[in-house]
């Protein structure tokens, strides 16, 4: 039996829950209260038996909090756990390398990669992310900057990105 820990907190735009292992690995995260849109997110191979719901998740939830507050590093050693074919494996680790107030477009993350012609699987590995902010897909956008989608809203994505690239969010 696997049990596994979430909570909700709040950030400046609206709820942010986690999904951790009983490691402290994140399964899946994201700005919404609703538990139930995170969950089916995590690959099946990963499924916890139980999840419990927890105030605080310690490391997750200390980045969480600085991570909102400026301090854009502090997701950056938080384990995550996500599984999948080899290349989707490898573009998340990757995406947890494209520093914060960089963004790049999904040629480059393609590219970065190892796989430039892969442009659609790299958008692919965005899409099916289930660990957001500590596998950072809102740092993909599209040739000539337009955002491109997000699970989460593209609202959400263009404040994560103003708030990196030191834009006032008042």
């Amino acid at each position: 039996m696997s049990i596994a820990h979430w909570s909700t907190h709040d950030t400046p735009i609206g709820p942010f829950t986690a999904v951790v292992a009983s490691d402290g690995a994140v399964l899946a995260s994201g700005w919404t209260a609703d538990l139930a849109a995170l969950t089916p997110q995590i690959s099946p191979a990963l499924v916890p038996t139980e999840l419990r719901q927890k105030r605080d998740l310690g490391p997750v939830s200390t980045a969480v909090h600085r991570y909102h507050t400026g301090e854009f590093d502090a997701v950056d050693l938080v384990p995550v756990r996500q599984r999948s074919g080899e290349f989707l494996v490898q573009a998340w680790d990757v995406l947890r390398t494209v520093p914060a107030g960089k963004p790049v477009t999904y040629s480059d993350f393609a590219a970065l990669a190892g796989r430039p012609a892969a442009v659609r699987a790299a958008a692919s590995a965005c899409a099916r992310n289930a660990a957001a902010l500590f596998v950072p897909c809102h740092r993909v956008l599209r040739i000539g900057g337009a955002l491109g989608g997000f699970r989460w809203g593209v609202d959400v994505k263009r404040w994560l990105l103003d708030h990196e690239a030191g834009v006032s969010l008042r």
